[in-house]
């Protein structure tokens, strides 16, 4: 469906499932679905290189056209101020699903909330801990590949993205409390699995379908392969990278384009998202210097989850920040470099204190957010590991929205998110199903 939205006028019906145009504008972003001969077609959501069209822009003329830009894309922009025919039909869908683009730029602001959790973080912790851990696996063993310059196995890929959009779909907690477990030893690995579950829970969030979701988080997984082929020492300078340096860094983005391409089972939007992860909307990133119009929508969406991850997590050259430095980081970027709605959205999608985070209490205590309560998102469950006088305590789950007080009757509430190591907590130690069991029964026993 066209996006009517983003026009600077509006549409004039003349007809059911007819549009006319009544101004001219640079870009319009169309389905494919939607073409007809006349039509001026500027950019795709796909790199022209690889395509039967010869020139960057030409004139629909033939039926022929129409249906090869159909096996390639799904969407493309046209010039309405070029094209001889300015009448967009509207596509029909029996299942009245609006598209990809129409989802994510209004998603839970269009008045849908997200989809209600399906189970509890109790029952899905270790469904999902098997499931992470097989895919971070898999991401693995996908980087000592692309390393080589081996081609990646498409079909694998999805069967395990689909796994993680499984257990998001359940309930997003549980993989977002696995995605703060880090490990600085595997960092490529698991950012990259990160950015593919963080992408999931920001489609889940706005309400995009169920392949939708996959698709998108099967761009998140493979975004960055092209890094493998970058040299270490280059990645990980902790100084300002020379000329030279930089544009063997930059190269990663056509590296991981070219092998993804080579790949079998790939799906358009992963190809083009590892080529456009680093374009900005003012037209300074690379390769290309595309502008916002010109950046595909997942591509937007992965840019800031990658940008997320980066942010909170430790590396050679840098500290994490925390989830809400890390929000406040993507807020000041928004507008120059990523695209200000889908920010909001995905900080949205985590909300104040995702599960994982280490946060300290109004009376001092220490404790981990376990699982978000829906209908009260500042009173999260959470696991108490310290008392008001920072002594380490046995591991309980509370529940903050049933105003649990303390020893001393104070209600426990949460004053800020903070990072571990700036109060020598080992916090592995309790990304951990079975100290996870035990806290669960604990509150079975009497806690609330």
């Amino acid at each position: 469906m066209l996006i009517k939205n983003l026009w600077p006028f509006r549409p004039k019906k003349t007809q059911k499932n007819e549009v006319t145009v009544v101004s001219s504008m640079e870009k319009v972003y169309v389905s494919v679905g939607q073409l007809v001969i006349g039509m001026y077609v500027v950019d795709l959501d796909r790199p022209w290189l690889g395509t039967p069209f010869l020139f960057q822009g030409f004139e629909i003329k033939t039926k022929a056209e129409i249906k090869a830009l159909r096996e390639l894309c799904q969407f493309v922009y046209i010039d309405m101020s070029r094209s001889r025919s300015r009448t967009i039909i509207a596509e029909t869908d029996e299942n009245d699903k609006k598209s990809v683009y129409q989802r994510t730029i209004t998603g839970s602001s269009n008045g849908l909330p997200p989809p209600k959790k399906l189970a509890t973080f109790e029952k899905q912790i270790i469904h999902a801990e098997k499931t992470y851990a097989d895919t971070k696996g898999l991401v693995a063993d996908f980087m000592q590949r692309a390393a080589k310059g081996g081609s990646i196995d498409g079909w694998l890929a999805k069967q395990a993205v689909a796994e993680c959009v499984n257990n998001v779909l359940q309930t997003p907690d549980t993989m977002l409390w696995l995605s703060q477990l880090k490990n600085n030893n595997q960092y490529s690995a698991q950012h990259s699995l990160n950015v593919c579950v963080l992408s999931i829970v920001f489609g889940r969030h706005i309400n995009l379908p169920d392949e939708q979701i996959k698709s998108l988080g099967l761009c998140g997984m493979l975004f960055d392969l092209g890094m493998m082929q970058v040299p270490s020492t280059v990645i990980n300078k902790a100084g300002k990278l020379e000329e030279d340096e930089l544009l063997l860094m930059q190269s990663h983005t056509t590296l991981g384009y070219e092998l993804l391409k080579a790949s079998g089972h790939m799906t358009q939007n992963t190809i083009e998202t590892a080529l456009s992860h680093h374009e900005r909307l003012d037209g300074k990133g690379y390769p290309r210097q595309l502008h916002s119009s010109a950046i595909p929508i997942f591509t937007k969406m992965v840019t800031i989850v990658d940008t997320y991850d980066a942010i909170t997590s430790n590396r050679i050259y840098q500290k994490g920040k925390t989830h809400l430095e890390a929000t406040h980081m993507l807020n000041s970027m928004a507008g120059t470099h990523l695209d200000r709605k889908l920010v909001s959205q995905f900080i949205e999608s985590l909300g104040v204190y995702p599960p994982g985070s280490l946060v300290i209490m109004t009376n001092g205590a220490l404790a981990i957010v376990v699982e978000v309560n829906e209908e009260m998102k500042l009173r999260p469950k959470v696991i108490i590991i310290m008392d008001e006088e920072k002594n380490l305590v046995p591991e309980k789950v509370i529940d903050l929205s049933k105003m649990v007080t303390d020893k001393r009757g104070e209600v426990y509430t949460i004053k800020n998110i903070i990072r571990a190591e700036d109060w020598n907590i080992d916090s592995s130690k309790y990304y951990n199903k079975d100290i996870l069991q035990k806290c669960f029964t604990l509150n079975k026993k009497g806690w609330r």
